[in-house]
């Protein structure tokens, strides 16, 4: 069972001989990823102010849940995958490769600091364009929080355009830290859309904010892995896309101050429910 786990999680011919390229992979060109941005910002507001100009405040929600409920268990299990995935990969990548990179890196560094010349291709990468890929379904989400709590917010919007973004930069340009961003990102999906499916079909809720909590412990995990990532740069003699992993920290910083800003604001007007409602 382990053996046949482990084929096709980081042994399949597809994983192993991936190769990202623009004539090859899916969505992987940047108009693609202009356009589709884009359609998704146009699609949100374009239905939010529908439904603002044509519905009543205080009417009832569409009848979302089932399929809610749906979406949230596919975005809990297409996540675990990827997480574990990603973990194997990692894992065969350190064996196979360690000889080249052991002198100057622990298999620690290597996950925060790719070798200068990397390229997009391989396990890892394979599992890093399924994540990429992800983001799109992700992305129909917004659209339940739009039908159901008639909210939009410039943070839901900015948050998952720059992910899908950064996703997109991580293989475009061989990114270092993508590895440990993708598994802390898919567990923490894992964990907060299984949650979701389990309160949409009715289950009792936490006695706390769990997916508020998750999304604080992702970006303080974020946080202290760019720091780890510049030291690396500087004192091991350079890291791969570190030229992307700048744009990365900067739109992450901004999805921080976003959130917080975010957080702070929703706290004076609404109730924790509300607030992870949105989120």
């Amino acid at each position: 069972m382990t053996a046949a786990v482990t084929y096709y999680l980081s042994q399949h011919p597809s994983i192993v001989t991936f190769r990202w390229s623009h004539t090859q992979s899916w969505g992987s060109t940047w108009s693609f990823l202009v356009i589709s941005i884009a359609v998704y910002l146009a699609l949100s507001s374009l239905l939010h102010l529908i439904l603002s100009l044509f519905v009543k405040r205080g009417s009832r929600p569409a009848p979302l849940a089932p399929v809610q409920a749906l979406h949230s268990l596919i975005m809990s299990i297409i996540s675990a995958v990827i997480f574990a995935g990603i973990l194997f990969s990692a894992a065969a990548e350190i064996n196979e490769t360690r000889w080249f990179w052991r002198r100057s890196k622990t298999p620690f560094q290597w996950l925060l600091c790719f070798p200068l010349g990397t390229r997009s291709s391989g396990r890892v990468f394979f599992w890093s364009y399924i994540f990429y890929l992800s983001r799109f379904l992700h992305m129909l989400r917004t659209f339940f929080v739009i039908f159901q709590n008639r909210k939009l917010t410039v943070f839901h919007l900015f948050n998952n355009s720059v992910l899908t973004i950064m996703s997109f930069l991580w293989l475009e340009f061989s990114q270092s830290f993508q590895v440990l961003a993708i598994l802390f990102t898919t567990l923490v999906y894992s964990a907060a859309y299984g949650y979701r499916f389990w309160t949409e079909i009715g289950l009792p809720r936490a006695c706390f904010p769990f997916v508020l909590n998750c999304q604080i412990v992702l970006l303080s995990c974020n946080v202290v892995c760019h720091v780890g990532v510049l030291m690396l740069h500087v004192m091991k003699g350079g890291c791969n896309g570190i030229g992307a992993w700048v744009l990365n920290s900067v739109l992450n910083g901004i999805s921080l101050l976003l959130f917080l800003k975010f957080h702070v604001q929703s706290r004076k007007q609404a109730p924790v429910k509300e607030i992870v409602k949105v989120l």
